[in-house]
């Protein structure tokens, strides 16, 4: 199975560079974040012709999230994330597929902080990390994957001063992460790359930042135990942020034993 989780950042403006992804990579889970529409404007069939089911949670302008399965229709087992029924922001879908679990989240930024962003920000990590825990109690093989808004180390963004007081580094949004870890999720890209001090999934589009390979690494898939013993290969599809029209994310992608 490869699942693959990617931020397309407006979902209808970069059609024809996700499904030519599609065709290429051939993932079999996708997770999709900043889909930029409402659930009436999701493009289901250009995907379904594509050979793809989907589920998602629209959002006019901001947010929203999907799943796709190739050759499958996910059931969706959750469209909001628990623990505050007044959050209405389109940022958690779950779903079903071939008897994996998978969790697809758009977390918060943050930013500017400090500040209320900042606060929802580490209120939705500790709903998302209650969640999870509970998810990972279960004991099925669980896949959590998005843009958590998080930068995990020092190493997964360029050298700069310039995001000193960014929401994506602070102390508390690295602990959020962290606590993941800790209970027992494995970072499949440092897993496979343990060593490795370049792994940027983010290029902002200000300050010539792709071209100078000033990025950072946003986007992250977590697997529960059984998917971890059974992790054969990840990457990240760079190129897709090289081309026309790109999202300033690329995707991010694993490679699991049957």
């Amino acid at each position: 199975m490869k699942l693959a989780t990617f931020n397309i950042n407006n979902i209808n403006s970069r059609l024809e560079n996700l499904l030519a992804w599609l065709a290429r990579a051939e993932p079999d889970v996708v997770c999709l974040q900043e889909l930029k529409c409402r659930d009436t404007q999701f493009p289901l069939t250009r995907l379904a012709k594509a050979g793809y089911g989907a589920v998602w949670k629209g959002e006019p302008t901001w947010n929203g999230v999907a799943i796709l399965a190739r050759g499958a229709e996910p059931v969706l087992t959750r469209d909001a994330l628990p623990g505050d029924d007044a959050d209405r922001q389109a940022r958690y879908i779950e779903a079903a597929v071939d008897g994996v679990v998978i969790a697809c989240l758009y977390a918060p930024n943050g930013n500017p902080q400090p500040g209320p962003k900042f606060a929802y920000k580490l209120a939705w990590h500790e709903r998302f990390a209650a969640h999870a825990g509970e998810l990972l109690d279960t004991g099925l093989p669980v896949v959590l994957a998005g843009d958590f808004n998080i930068v995990p180390e020092p190493r997964d963004i360029y050298e700069t001063r310039s995001y000193d007081d960014n929401a994506l580094v602070q102390p508390e949004s690295r602990a959020a992460f962290a606590a993941l870890i800790d209970q027992g999720w494995t970072d499949a890209l440092r897993k496979v790359f343990p060593r490795e001090e370049r792994l940027y999934t983010f290029w902002d589009y200000r300050r010539n930042r792709w071209p100078r390979d000033a990025g950072l690494r946003l986007d992250h898939i977590l697997l529960s135990k059984k998917p971890a013993r059974k992790l054969k290969a990840a990457g990240i599809d760079r190129e897709m942020r090289g081309g026309e029209n790109p999202s300033d994310h690329a995707p991010v992608w694993v490679e699991l034993n049957s």
